[in-house]
Formats: C-alpha cells, sequence, structure tokens
C-alpha cells in the first residue's frame, strides 16, 4: 500500500488540484446565477410597485377629468405612457416608460392644483395620498434594485471574475435610472 502512494503521489495532488479548481469554477458560476436571479426579483419588485401606481391611474384621471375637461391633451400623454410601459420588453424601455408616466401625472397633479374644488374633495386627497406613498416604495424598490445591478457589475469586472463572466456569458445589467423628461419639473400653460 505504501507503494502504490509512493508512486502515485503525484497523480493524487494533481487530481486533488483539479477537483478544487472544479469546485472554484462551479461557485463561480453559481454566484453569477444567484445574483441575477436577485436582480430578477427585484425587479419584480419594482414592476409589483409600478403596477399599483398605475392601477391608482385611472381612479386620479376620473377623478380630475370631472373637475377638468378642458385637459385633454395630459389625459392622452398619461394613456400614451401608460400603454407604452405596458408594450415594453426590457428594463431600459420600461424605465423609459416609467419615468414618462412620471411626468405625465405630475403635469395632471399641477393642473389639479389649479382647480380648487378639485383639491379640496376627499376622493382626490385620497388619491393624492395613495400615490405619494406609491411612489415612495417605488423609490425604495429601485434603490435595492440599483444596488444589486452595482453588486452584480462591480464583481463581474474585478479579476478573475471578468474571464469567467465572459465564458459563462454574463454581462453588465442596466440601472434603472430617471429619464430626463422625468427630471424636468412641469410647467402647465392656460
Amino acid at each position: 500500500m505504501q507503494n502504490f502512494w509512493q508512486k502515485n503521489k503525484v497523480l493524487v495532488i494533481v487530481l486533488v488540484v483539479i477537483l478544487l479548481v472544479i469546485f472554484w469554477i462551479v461557485g463561480k458560476y453559481n454566484s453569477f446565477v444567484v445574483q441575477n436571479e436577485g436582480i430578477d426579483n427585484q425587479w419584480a419588485q419594482v414592476e409589483n410597485q409600478l403596477q399599483r401606481r398605475f392601477e391608482l391611474i385611472p381612479n386620479v384621471v376620473n377623478t380630475v377629468k370631472g373637475q377638468t375637461k378642458q385637459e385633454k391633451e395630459v389625459f392622452g400623454a398619461l394613456a400614451e405612457a401608460r400603454t407604452r410601459y405596458a408594450g415594453s420588453t426590457t428594463v431600459d424601455q420600461k424605465a423609459a416608460a416609467a419615468g414618462q408616466v412620471e411626468s405625465s401625472l405630475a403635469r395632471l397633479l399641477v393642473i389639479a392644483e389649479n382647480y380648487p374644488d378639485l383639491k379640496s374633495s376627499q376622493a382626490f386627497h385620497d388619491l393624492n395620498v395613495e400615490l405619494e406613498g406609491t411612489a415612495n416604495r417605488i423609490t425604495v424598490e429601485r434603490q435595492k434594485y440599483n444596488d444589486l445591478v452595482k453588486n452584480l457589475n462591480a464583481y463581474i469586472k474585478v479579476f478573475p471574475n471578468s474571464i469567467f463572466a465572459g465564458i459563462f456569458g454574463v454581462g453588465e445589467r442596466a440601472y434603472f435610472q430617471v429619464t430626463d423628461e422625468a427630471k424636468v419639473n412641469p410647467t402647465v400653460n392656460f
């Protein structure tokens, strides 16, 4: 038996090293998978909150429409933005469409400020409070999403992970950024 170990010592060491390298590579791959799944899960949370807001929008529109029949352009822009979001297939497209929805909704709320009867309506006030709460939830979920994207993107860029990311076909993920359109404060001309 001792003869066997002496003769095959190098072979055993090489096999152990090969197994360790294989386990290390599998661990790297699994790490990429786990991080990507975390990002996908967090994006689903962002979409859940966006959906909640989209479900509130028709109520706001109907409440405001009753008082502001002449503001059809804003209602059309809001409907177009919601339709664009529904037709989006990538995170970038959805983020841009969500920014358009935010911009259109902000314009609608600015218009509502010019109607005292509407501002004093309890239904409008309640909807406004719900929209503010939803906007806060969206902000939190976006931040969590962007944090996960940052972690994955940094992980991919570090050596030797960059080599394995290329081999495994793992690329950087896009941040959920506020569109230029959503950064501009809405102005309403009467």
